[in-house]
């Protein structure tokens, strides 16, 4: 009987153990948040995302240096917002483009560094942008001699 009871606790105890692994791969695979998120927001208008989703990174000299907050369509453009980390100044002439890993990798933002003296605070826009590249409509032009 005794021996029973202390087999039933080790496998109670791993299932526990399994269940709480399982819930913080989830989180982190996931993404998620639940405190509060360091840094500041500022946002840039895009004629053309190509697929850029929420979470995304956001990159400087090939640098994580936050993440896409969201992506919203506002007078038929896209409204992106970034959370950038503290500490890090983006400058009024800075570059935002919109960047794939590899040929068919997920998308990134990138950012460019400007050199003026003047620079973005925290909710401010990011005016110049470069649109993603579509790949497909490239191959086309190259396969149907438009290039």
């Amino acid at each position: 009987m005794k021996g029973r009871l202390d087999l039933e606790l080790i496998v109670g105890t791993f299932m526990v153990f399994g269940i709480l692994c399982l819930g913080y791969l989830s989180i982190k695979l996931g993404k998620i948040d639940f405190w509060s998120k360091p840094g500041y927001e500022v946002f840039a208008i895009f004629n053309d995302v190509g697929g850029l989703k929420t979470g995304s990174s956001v990159v400087v000299a090939g640098v994580d240096i936050g993440l896409v907050e969201s992506v919203n369509l506002e007078d038929y453009e896209a409204r992106v917002v970034l959370q950038i980390k503290p500490g890090l100044v983006i400058h009024e002439d800075a570059v935002v483009s919109v960047k794939t890993r590899g040929l068919i990798g997920e998308k990134f933002i990138q950012i460019s560094a400007g050199a003026a003296d003047e620079v973005i605070k925290p909710g401010g826009r990011i005016r110049q942008t470069e649109s993603a590249v579509d790949i497909e409509a490239l191959i086309s032009k190259y396969a149907f001699g438009g290039l």
